[in-house]
């Protein structure tokens, strides 16, 4: 009996004698219950109808109980908060005003309005703390990060060149917020709230920036590395930490009562503030030295960093500053190191953005009845806040901008740069609204602020873009004529790997020709919510395969790296305003032959037919990204230069290539093939697939007649069937764009086995 055979015999045995075991043990058992147990087993179903009835019964009970309502709004609220993040992102807006949107509109303003019963079940006013716990918790993670992505090294650096931008913006904004409070504070501010901290939350209110949507919007913009960029982000940086210690200091204020009684909450805050910066930054730093890469960081280090995170919240909540203050001075002196910062950031900060700060948004939004301005005057009132914060913010820093000496194009850049308020702006109003100093109607004046101020950068951006037309690579050009005696070569790639092989493809395509060669390497992040303190590490690790790939050639190369919502137009965009002389990218994954592209294209495909062919809808949809065919044509119509898309099938050289040859249009492949041949000193074989009724047949033959007479390397082949065995002892083809499509549409099972391919447009 063999091993196997063993095991499930003694297995079955073991079902066998301890199922009847346990059966013994529950008979024994029913002898000895209480009379109360049963009864109750009378009162079970006796059939399949009262069986449901009770499924049904304990199913509503579980779906109204703490748990199951907290599950069911995180659900709503993620839902809700991706789709508008995702629409907002379409038409150019950071995705933190469409998920600040979508809590508005799951708040009493839209969706208790219209559907008063269902924001009721969803949102029972019992169940709301358990969402305020969560968003706050939330918020402390997401202000950690935020300390963290703030370099207070580059910001001491940058400190003489901001100082006066950043410190202006935000002193201006607060004195009008400051003055908006003293006509508006009989009015409207609640009878016990002292007119001094009223005033000083308008005025904190007013003057924050929103770095983190800065900086992405700078990111996504291409500006991160330009002097525009640097400038706005050190200024938004040194203004955010001004207004932090302002905001901490307002609050204590308020608590207090006075100033006089605030004394003592600012004197021991100071004191906490340099325990954190004079013992607990240099013990840090030390740590960041030593533990700097994900092999050496256990979770015994990352339990003490979230501990020392918890402290140190504690600590400002207690002292009457907020604990989110304490959350964002525990970011601040984490290691300098940054690799260290962004593996902390790794584990804090998905967490926050995806899962807390959206129940942050819902509990703002909750809060938010745009029904409580039912008159003109409130409305008008509210205007006016938008405003105040407009002139405050955008005036401020334009006119201290041009006062340090920057143009006026860079300073109206900077001014609507540093008006954007977005999440930071809604922290600073839900701690004003909890501490009960904005009353509701305020509340929400100021949310509205936040999102028109918020929204309008974007736009503001590209008008004073529109209106700056100028040769700045900043700013979109006209299509630039291509420099004499240089052929550039734009190489876009996608995964790392790639990068150095698309590299060998150019070479060896390009290197003969009569003109200098240029490569410049292309990689773009699709996302403009990537962090900008990993996209440094991004660009190391995309080009080192390619830069080692260019050392190996000898030839010169630069680099590119940009952040993208839209990698396909922004490719497009570069390679028109620019001026390049050729574009080559990857096909993708929908013809490469990795396992795990193949695997996932096999899927993707089972998936359609099975469940989504019947209704006839497109199979882009069930592709991320898309497809090749249509990758290739937006890239050929939308590009002035000819274009090039290689497909990867293990390529390493040109030594046997395969040229098709269809039409007369596809005669231009033979000039790429020559200048190919000069590199690699290989072999051709040309099908020529027309016949005597193929239009400018004359011209077909007499251009293949003299190419194969000049290269000796070359092979002119009768027409043949685009078979599997055809492509059998070729490495490279060349192809036509159009070609490409007439093969792909009759031929798609031949070419599952053709080699590494370059589709060409002319």
């Amino acid at each position: 009996m063999s091993k196997g055979a063993k095991s499930i015999a003694f297995y079955f045995l073991m079902i066998i004698v301890f199922g009847s075991l346990m059966y013994l043990v529950a008979k024994k058992g029913e002898s000895q219950q209480l009379e109360d147990a049963i009864m109750s087993v009378y009162d079970a179903p006796q059939n399949l109808g009262e069986g449901f009835g009770l499924f049904i019964k304990l199913l509503i009970h579980h779906v109204e109980s703490p748990i199951g309502i907290l599950l069911l709004q995180i659900i709503t609220i993620l839902l809700t908060c991706r789709l508008f993040g995702w629409i907002f992102l379409k038409i150019g807006q950071p995705t933190v005003i469409g998920e600040i949107v979508a809590g508005i509109i799951l708040g009493p303003s839209i969706l208790g309005h219209l559907l008063p019963d269902v924001s009721g079940f969803l949102f029972p006013s019992e169940s709301l703390a358990n969402i305020n716990i969560l968003s706050q918790f939330g918020l402390i993670l997401f202000m950690f990060a935020i300390g963290m992505e703030l370099d207070i090294t580059e910001v001491r650096k940058k400190l003489k060149e901001t100082i006066l931008i950043s410190h202006t913006s935000t002193i201006v904004p607060f004195f009008f917020g400051m003055l908006t409070a003293y006509f508006v504070y009989e009015a409207y501010a609640d009878k016990g709230t002292p007119f001094l901290s009223f005033a000083l939350f308008i005025g904190i209110a007013m003057s924050i920036t929103a770095f983190p949507v800065l900086a992405r919007i700078i990111q996504e913009k291409g500006l991160t590395k330009t002097h525009l960029g640097t400038i706005s982000l050190a200024s938004a940086a040194n203004g955010d930490i001004t207004a932090w210690c302002l905001l901490a200091v307002v609050v204590a204020i308020a608590q207090a009562g006075t100033m006089l009684s605030a004394i003592y909450n600012i004197a021991f805050s100071i004191i906490y503030i340099v325990i954190m910066f004079l013992a607990v930054r240099p013990f840090l730093r030390m740590i960041g030295h030593i533990y700097h890469n994900k092999e050496v960081i256990d979770k015994g280090l990352i339990a003490f960093i979230f501990l020392l995170l918890i402290i140190s919240s504690y600590l400002t909540e207690i002292l009457g500053l907020h604990a989110l203050f304490g959350a964002f001075i525990a970011g601040v002196v984490m290691p300098g190191n940054i690799k260290f910062r962004k593996i902390m950031t790794e584990k804090v900060e998905d967490v926050s953005l995806a899962l807390f700060l959206p129940l942050f948004f819902v509990s703002t939004g909750l809060r938010t009845e745009i029904g409580l301005l039912n008159s003109p005057e409130l409305w008008w009132m509210c205007g006016i806040f938008i405003l105040v914060a407009i002139a405050g913010k955008f005036g401020g820093a334009l006119f201290s901008a041009r006062f340090v000496g920057e143009s006026w194009k860079d300073s109206l850049y900077i001014g609507a740069l540093m008006n954007t308020r977005g999440l930071m702006e809604l922290v600073v109003l839900t701690i004003g609204y909890e501490m009960n100093i904005l009353p509701p109607t305020i509340f929400v004046m100021l949310v509205l602020m936040t999102l028109v101020t918020t929204f309008m950068t974007t736009p503001l951006v590209s008008f004073i873009k529109f209106c700056y037309k100028t040769r700045d690579k900043i700013i979109e050009q006209k299509h630039i004529e291509p420099v004499s005696g240089i052929f550039k070569v734009l190489l876009s790639f996608g995964r790392a790997s790639n990068g150095q092989i698309m590299l060998d493809v150019a070479h060896q395509m390009f290197s003969h020709r009569k003109n200098k060669l240029e490569i410049t390497a292309l990689h773009l992040t699709v996302g403009s919510d990537v962090n900008p303190l990993h996209t440094d590490n991004f660009e190391e690790v995309s080009f080192g395969p390619i830069l080692y790939g260019a050392q190996k050639l000898g030839i010169p190369i630069q680099t590119r790296y940009e952040v993208s919502n839209n990698a396909g137009q922004d490719i497009c965009d570069i390679v028109n305003n620019e001026g390049y002389d050729f574009l080559l990218v990857g096909a993708g994954i929908s013809m490469s032959d990795l396992p795990t592209d193949i695997d996932a294209n096999r899927y993707r495909t089972s998936f359609y037919n099975r469940f989504f062919k019947r209704f006839k809808a497109p199979e882009s949809w069930f592709y991320p990204g898309a497809l090749l065919k249509d990758k290739t044509k937006m890239f050929i119509e939308q590009s002035y230069c000819p274009v090039g898309v290689f497909v990867n099938r293990g390529f390493v050289k040109a030594t046997n290539v395969i040229v098709i040859i269809n039409s007369e249009d596809d005669l231009f492949l033979l000039d790429y093939t020559r200048t190919l041949l000069k590199t690699t000193l290989g072999t051709v074989s040309i099908i020529n697939r027309t016949n005597n009724t193929t239009p400018g047949i004359d011209k077909i033959l007499k251009s293949l007649n003299e190419f194969t007479k000049t290269i000796k390397q070359a092979t002119l082949l009768p027409n043949k069937d685009l078979s599997a065995d055809l492509f059998n002892g070729y490495n490279f083809m060349l192809v036509s764009y159009s070609t490409w499509n007439d093969i792909s549409e009759h031929r798609k099972e031949a070419l599952q086995k053709m080699p590494s391919t370059l589709i060409l447009s002319k």
